[in-house]
């Protein structure tokens, strides 16, 4: 019984090690991609969250007075920036996915960094970049009395982390799939701006007649806008809120991502 503790203690301190080492490294290779992205000089690390604040202030600017009036408990402001910066947090994961290898190829000389390591901490500086954009956005709003303080933290919370989920997990299959396939390349961008008006960032559910919902309740990317949405404004319904259908549609993505990107590191030869 004391060597089959003593045993187990040495494997859980082995993975706790384990993931230390894999967390430092994630930590250096976004440290790298932030100066590699937006140099060392200038604006700099503010840039992370300056660009996509200013592209969601003129969508707001554009859109924010026409959308979602008449529909109570949603603000209009919030609902457009709420819903463009966490489409970009999608889009920024999925557009940069296919160019991940080729600008990132001598890493993978270091035994340590992995395809999966390059893409998490891109996916993370992405994702604070697009978040962190809404939360200053949405304070000057708040400060301004035009906004609210989330209804719901913790939905909004897991909605955030569902759509990063989502994101990440086909960001590795379009990384393997247009690895050296241009013809793929060529399709990433365009099918970024088809799903725009398809994601539900733009729109709730509930807005459709009903004979819709039954195939609306299907695509668990309209599911996870309508779990943030729901999280944040006090009105918005629950009704489409599929947290563990969405998780089981995003384990069977990441189960291929690992396994095609598995595939594609034993094709590269350095």
């Amino acid at each position: 019984m004391t060597a089959a503790t003593a045993s187990q203690r040495r494997v859980i301190g082995e993975f706790f090690r384990g993931l230390r080492v894999q967390a430092n490294v994630i930590g250096a290779l976004i440290m790298r991609e932030i100066h590699t992205r937006y140099g060392r000089k200038g604006l700099g690390f503010f840039w992370i969250i300056g660009e996509p604040m200013i592209l969601a202030l003129l969508v707001m600017s554009i859109r924010g007075t026409h959308a979602a009036r008449g529909h109570s408990g949603m603000d209009p402001l919030v609902f457009i920036v709420l819903g463009y910066t966490m489409y970009m947090l999608f889009r920024s994961l999925w557009n940069r996915a296919d160019g991940a290898l080729e600008s990132n190829m001598t890493l993978l000389y270091h035994r340590m960094v992995t395809i999966f390591d390059i893409l998490f901490a891109r996916g993370i500086l992405d994702a604070f970049g697009a978040v962190g954009a809404f939360l200053v956005i949405v304070t000057v709003l708040i400060i301004m009395g035009i906004a609210d303080f989330p209804a719901r933290p913790m939905e909004f919370v897991i909605g955030i982390l569902l759509l990063f989920w989502w994101s990440f997990s086909l960001s590795m299959i379009i990384c393997a799939a247009s690895y050296e396939n241009p013809v793929v390349q060529k399709f990433v961008h365009p099918i970024s701006y088809i799903l725009l008006p398809l994601s539900g960032a733009f729109f709730a559910a509930e807005w459709f007649p009903y004979s819709v919902h039954q195939y609306l309740e299907w695509w668990p990317m309209l599911i996870i806008f309508e779990e943030i949405r729901y999280g944040w404004f006090e009105g918005a319904s629950d009704k489409f809120c599929f947290i563990g259908y969405t998780s089981l549609v995003c384990m069977i993505l990441t189960f291929i991502g690992l396994q095609s990107i598995r595939a594609v590191r034993n094709r590269i030869h350095l």
